[in-house]
């Protein structure tokens, strides 16, 4: 029997409550009738009076439930919710979420699989009914209607439109911020380009860097410049700043040329520009960073040289928010069933790669009701302006996926869970065994990471067998990691002791507040703190790599 009550039962329970509204009392009854034929003579004036007549009716109704509005909800957050009438209609939603969401919890009998997904969709369809998404029922939208006289709707419509055309829900103003001038404009040259990646190096600011230089690989789901956004939260710029010889590859958006791209490709693409930086300045090995997917990519790379005798390469490795086991993967495998990758695959199949605006949505639907429903609200029914925020500019600035490598890394990862199996994979005719890997190894998980949940995470270190330092973050996928010191927000955690889970390694944790980067630079030079002059190849175009064009570079900016 399910515990959560029906509307039909919070209703007969309302009914029976002494603060139950006295409909039938003749004068609040003729109140609400003329105050709803009123209508035609002057509208403003009579949608306030009918509004304030219902609320005098409904009154008590709504005060008996109000004690139960979440604080932390906001789109129920504006006093306008308060007013009787919509604090029934907010109250009517809470109860058909709260079993929905409750029902979906309790079913027996199913494979939990199969039951995260009842509870996905479910969630999925309780988001879009909201009462805060409709301009009928959200009174924030309506007093707003009335004040402009209708002027809010109208932009919003104009906003709709112009996201029916883009095909994409746009968050920020598309004209705030442009490349190379006020977000990824860290000074650099482009330095080495293939068919698949453009490597970009980036111009000292000290006299003395670290002899060993750092190579970032991010992922190519989405543009590098995540880790280069304004001069004060790129991560690149800091690097920089503290004395560190900066790489980073920028990846190319798929386009039809790039339909035999297989995952093979990528992991070659990272040995080649490990070979070409350690060629262009003269050095043994680098550090490195795996950002997401490129982190996935980069520990099987990683495998792949350890088994041909070529690990040290690469000095250290660090990951951020990046997953080699998929067991406990979270919500991104409600989407891989063999019903959607026939979808997936229909869809890239024409021009032989995914539209990223098809994965921008997916992403989107895992935090629905911050990333598409807030959305919907602000632009369409409020019709407020675009805002300038430089961490969604980049969230919508998608790439498309070669659809090749796309299937494979769904079926094979996500799906089967292969790279964790000893010899089950092969990429470069080598054979991928993890346990190979003993580079040391600096892990980065965020505590609210949707996409690549900490759990999930953390297991990364279940499967390497070299020195591994594991930290956890304040925030999630993003804001985890571009969390820059002169912003002083969120924390970490870290825990000395060998830990032999998660629970253990909260359970001992140590917290700080602010950004961990600073604890990531202290391990880096734990390896080596040598310095070097900075002369020759350490200035881009300089030494034995010539600069091709400046960065951010032309791979960037193709659309």
């Amino acid at each position: 029997m399910l515990r959560q009550k029906t509307m039909l039962g919070y209703a007969i329970q309302m009914a029976d409550s002494p603060s139950f509204p006295p409909f039938m009392d003749p004068e609040q009854f003729t109140k609400m009738i003329e105050g709803t034929g009123a209508v035609s003579t002057d509208p403003l004036t009579a949608y306030q009076k009918a509004l304030d007549a219902w609320g005098q009716v409904l009154a008590p109704l709504a005060k008996a439930g109000r004690d139960k509005v979440d604080p932390k909800d906001r789109r129920f957050s504006g006093p306008q919710w308060e007013h009787p009438v919509f604090d029934l209609v907010r109250q009517g939603y809470q109860v058909m979420s709260d079993y929905m969401l409750g029902a979906a919890e309790q079913l027996d009998n199913i494979p939990e699989a199969e039951k995260a997904k009842i509870g996905f969709a479910i969630r999925t369809v309780v988001e879009a009914m909201s009462p805060a998404n409709s301009p009928f029922t959200n009174p924030v939208a309506l007093e707003k209607a009335v004040e402009t006289k209708g002027a809010s709707l109208m932009a919003g419509m104009q906003h709709l439109l112009h996201d029916m055309q883009r095909g994409q829900l746009t968050h920020t103003d598309p004209n705030a911020f442009r490349l190379g001038e006020n977000i990824a404009a860290t000074p650099g040259k482009v330095v080495h380009q293939t068919p698949l990646y453009q490597l970009l190096q980036y111009e000292p600011t000290t006299e003395k860097v670290l002899e060993t230089p750092l190579i970032i690989f991010p992922p190519w789901i989405n543009r590098f410049y995540i880790l280069d956004l304004t001069a004060e939260k790129s991560f690149i710029k800091w690097c920089v700043d503290q004395g560190i010889t900066v790489f980073v590859v920028s990846w190319k958006s798929a386009d039809s040329s790039m339909k035999d791209i297989v995952w093979d490709d990528y992991i070659a693409a990272q040995i080649d520009a490990i070979d070409t930086v350690r060629a262009g300045l003269k050095v043994d090995d680098v550090h490195s960073i795996g950002y997401c997917v490129a982190g996935t990519t980069l520990a099987a790379t990683l495998a792949i040289l350890a088994a041909k005798g070529e690990a040290d390469k690469v000095k250290s490795a660090t990951f951020f928010t990046a997953q080699v086991d998929f067991s406990k993967g979270g919500e991104l495998l409600n989407f891989i069933d063999e019903h959607q990758l026939q979808m997936i695959e229909a869809l890239a199949a024409p021009q032989g790669y995914l539209d990223g605006r098809f994965l921008a949505l997916t992403f989107n639907m895992l935090r629905g009701k911050d990333l598409i429903w807030s959305t919907v609200v602000k632009n369409y029914l409020l019709g407020e302006e675009y805002p300038a925020f430089d961490l969604l500019h980049w969230n919508g600035d998608v790439t498309n996926l070669p659809a090749k490598w796309h299937r494979e890394y769904l079926c094979d990862l996500y799906r089967d869970n292969k790279l964790v199996v000893p010899g089950a994979l092969s990429a470069l005719g080598t054979p991928i065994d993890l346990t190979k890997v003993k580079t040391p190894t600096y892990i980065q998980a965020g505590r609210e990471d949707h996409i690549a949940p900490v759990e999930s995470v953390w297991k990364l270190q279940e499967h390497f067998t070299g020195p591994i330092k594991f930290l956890l973050a304040g925030s999630g996928h993003i804001a985890g990691v571009v969390n820059p010191p002169v912003q002083q927000k969120y924390q970490y955690w870290t825990n000395d002791a060998k830990a032999a889970s998660l629970e253990e390694f909260i359970a001992g944790a140590t917290e700080t507040k602010g950004s961990w980067w600073p604890d990531w630079l202290s391990w880096l030079k734990q390896g080596s703190d040598t310095m070097v002059a900075v002369k020759g190849g350490r200035v881009p175009g300089e030494g034995k790599l010539k600069a091709l064009e400046s960065a951010p570079g032309s791979y960037v900016k193709a659309r």
